[in-house]
């Protein structure tokens, strides 16, 4: 029974926690097992070699913390640098400042790069920084690859290029919670140092597992970085590795089972049709959003996010209100303006296990809230834009062909 009943399913578009897949909550509806037993660490193994698909790597270490995506960012920062080294952070929303946050107070030297929110990472000032870093005191490039507060995606291959370019050895930390296993992303190619998601997210799970993978180079300099860590120290998982037995402490047995599940699903559609089918209710959300007359949060095309839709409403309306009334009457769950943006946008999230009719559902609601909130929309506008857009663009389901 929900805590707060209302008919029918909640229609979840807030850019996670996500909808979770029936076959993963099946696969979660069981027992607790013994984890020293044989069936757990084969498990484990393979979960292991299949996360490092989503992440595009063959050199990558994976690590499954039970933790969220902070607890991600801590073990990434705390296993590669020392207090007092010199990071380049960008600030371009709320999630980008709470990690420039937690590397100030894991007592770091964070050069912060800020830009407006809606904008993405200003790599002009990074790339003048690395030019003049010939001494190399910079250790670490840490970016937010989706800033999920403003919908704005930045360009990772850029940062390597610039990396590259200027033959500089800092470290590319990469947080990837709201676009691993929804957006283009390679680690490899791109030479990303250390990646990282969260469980609640594209993946379609619960919170509650924050996946790390760390190059050869950052497990390199976690045998000399001096931050203190105990719960996320990459050392201790690595030991277990080697031992067969894989888990230092007791993991999550529900997750790892639901995980399995995820991943399966994912494999079946195609890594590549699931970033396609991101891309699609992307474009059908903005095809929307332009037929309602209103804009999105980000400023440029090349920043649009394929997994949230930051909406920027009239002045005369709080964004605040139209997130109420999509719960209290329609049982719609949007995403709240965060901080700067707070009473200025909603978001509409687009990732996980989600369909084209599911958005087309959320987008009716929305349009139904904006009457509801006094803004002049026509009925059916964003729904008959973002339609034209998916009956032209939609593909057969490959395992119904």
């Amino acid at each position: 029974m929900d805590y707060v009943y209302g008919p029918g399913r909640n229609h979840l578009f807030v850019p996670g926690p996500v909808n979770i897949p029936e076959q993963v909550l099946r696969a979660m509806n069981r027992n607790n097992e013994d984890y020293r037993s044989p069936a757990i660490p084969a498990m484990t193994k393979t979960l292991l070699e299949d996360v490092k698909k989503i992440f595009k790597t063959t050199s990558g270490t994976p690590f499954l913390f039970p933790t969220t995506g902070t607890g991600a960012w801590e073990s990434a920062l705390t296993n590669t640098l020392s207090p007092g080294d010199r990071t380049v952070s960008f600030l371009i929303g709320q999630f980008s400042l709470l990690w420039i946050d937690q590397q100030q107070r894991l007592n770091f030297n964070v050069d912060v790069v800020e830009s407006d929110w809606g904008q993405g990472a200003n790599l002009e000032i990074l790339a003048s920084k690395i030019a003049a870093d010939t001494t190399h005191t910079i250790k670490a490039v840490c970016i937010v690859h989706n800033e999920t507060a403003t919908g704005v995606t930045n360009n990772l291959a850029t940062v390597r290029k610039i990396l590259d370019h200027y033959q500089h050895p800092a470290l590319f930390l990469v947080d990837g919670v709201s676009s691993i296993c929804a957006l283009d992303f390679r680690m490899d190619e791109w030479g990303v140092d250390v990646a990282l998601t969260g469980s609640q997210k594209a993946l379609s799970l619960p919170t509650g597992l924050g996946i790390v993978c760390a190059s050869p180079k950052a497990l390199e300099a976690s045998k000399t970085a001096k931050s203190v860590r105990v719960f996320f120290d990459w050392k201790d998982y690595l030991k277990f590795y080697n031992m067969g037995t894989y888990w230092p402490y007791t993991p999550s047995i529900q997750l790892l089972y639901g995980l399995r599940a995820a991943l399966d699903l994912i494999f079946e559609e195609g890594l590549d049709n699931v970033i396609a089918r991101h891309t699609r209710l992307a474009k059908a959300t903005r095809h929307a959003v332009e037929a309602w007359g209103l804009k999105n949060c980000t400023q440029k095309d090349e920043w649009f996010s394929d997994t949230v839709t930051a909406v920027v409403v009239p002045p005369y309306i709080d964004s605040s209100e139209v997130v109420r009334r999509a719960w209290k009457r329609y049982n719609l769950s949007l995403g709240l303006g965060l901080n700067k943006v707070a009473g200025k946008v909603f978001r509409i999230g687009h990732l996980g296990n989600l369909n084209e009719l599911q958005l087309l559902g959320c987008l009716a609601g929305v349009e139904m809230i904006l009457k509801d909130v006094g803004y002049p929309v026509q009925l059916g506008s964003g729904v008959a834009a973002a339609s034209a857009y998916l009956q032209n663009s939609m593909p057969m389901i490959p395992s119904r062909i």
